[in-house]
């Protein structure tokens, strides 16, 4: 019934938009950052190997925690549940989608408007002349043998362009996931737990100017009690049920 009625919600809407966090991305074996059942930090301190001020003055120990964790990401394929929104955004059902995850998989699985607020691998940028530059070319040694990527104009380490700890989001993104999160008439968060601000707040922001919203995530979150439907479900499978309703699959 409550795959139905999400269906029922998505079909009607005008301008939906998505929310996604690592819990969409977990079924292609990407592990997440905050589950109690292996999630990364569970095992590390985030401001201890993942904030801006270890890469500045250590680059060397956020590239080796980082190291079997961006293999990990190189390797992983999109699920059914990346390829099921591509799907409805190929057929009009949603605007946009607004990504907490680095993994680009909503892009690989063929989503065109994906919004990534917590940026991505697909490019780097120099500590130093601040240039920037594809990751081709540059992340393929550090991924084959842990080598760390340097500028190849002033020899400085380059950073991958991901929001670290103590790192503003980039702006241009932020201001885009403000706006379709004001605009939308449904936003339909998946994958998140929504602990982190100032992401977490963009449901609100939608419920405040009127949108329906649905949640699909493991755990429960702080937003459960205003949804339309709530699905504690695994998204692998939710997801492509929902656009099978929708589509008639």
């Amino acid at each position: 019934m409550d795959i139905r009625c999400a269906a029922d919600i998505i079909r009607d809407s005008k301008y939906s938009v998505v929310l996604t966090g690592a819990g969409i991305s977990t079924p292609s074996g990407i592990p997440d950052f905050r589950s109690s059942e292996g999630g990364l930090w569970t095992k590390y301190d985030p401001f201890e190997v993942a904030s801006l001020s270890t890469f500045r003055y250590n680059p060397e120990k956020f590239y080796n925690w980082i190291h079997p964790f961006a293999v990990q990401i190189r390797g992983a394929q999109p699920n059914r549940a990346h390829v099921g929104f591509a799907r409805l955004e190929e057929t009009g059902h949603i605007k946009s989608i607004i990504t907490q995850n680095i993994d680009c998989l909503h892009q690989r699985a063929g989503s065109k408007n994906v919004i990534e607020v917590h940026g991505s691998w697909e490019r780097m940028s120099c500590t130093d002349c601040f240039r920037s530059f594809p990751s081709q070319g540059h992340i393929e040694p550090f991924l084959s043998d842990g080598t760390i990527p340097y500028c190849p104009d002033c020899g400085s380490v380059l950073k991958p362009d991901l929001v670290l700890m103590g790192e503003s989001l980039p702006a241009r993104n932020w201001m885009q996931a403000n706006e379709a999160s004001k605009a939308c008439d449904l936003m339909i968060v998946v994958g998140s737990s929504l602990e982190i601000m100032p992401v977490a707040g963009l449901p609100m922001r939608a419920l405040e100017n009127g949108a329906h919203l649905i949640v699909i995530n493991h755990s429960e979150t702080y937003i459960d009690m205003r949804a339309d439907v709530v699905l504690h479900e695994d998204v692998a499978e939710v997801i492509p049920s929902i656009v099978g309703k929708i589509l008639g699959d």
